[in-house]
């Protein structure tokens, strides 16, 4: 198994407010550990930001996995960035999807940095 260090970036997210911005799926084949996640408010004014976890994964004996909040309406002040994760690890599984939301449109710029196990 192949450990690779890589961060995914959003200048501007999401094109619509209200609707959920892909930000990354893992791949088949690959699983991935988020390391960090921050959230810079670009906007004049504060915003509030939302941080899903789209999975559909089943482990033996588990029931489905379904979409759950990292964060949800978490305000960022004007010029303020937010980190998510904080030391915490969260493990995405083949098809997982991460989507970030704010309640103004591309108001938020996103890193997001992991290893990804192939």
């Amino acid at each position: 198994m192949a450990n690779a260090f890589k961060s995914v970036t959003r200048d501007l997210a999401p094109a619509s407010s209200g609707s959920p911005e892909t930000l990354y799926t893992v791949q088949t084949g690959s699983t991935v550990v988020i390391l960090g996640l921050t959230l810079a408010n670009v906007h004049s004014s504060q915003v509030n930001g939302t941080v899903q976890l789209v999975s559909t994964t089943t482990h033996t004996n588990q029931t489905q996995n379904t979409t759950a909040h990292i964060v949800k309406d978490i305000p960022v002040p004007k010029g303020s960035t937010i980190e998510i994760m904080a030391g915490n690890k969260i493990i995405l599984n083949a098809g997982d999807i991460i989507k970030i939301d704010c309640s103004v449109a591309d108001k938020l710029s996103v890193i997001m940095s992991y290893m990804e196990i192939t």
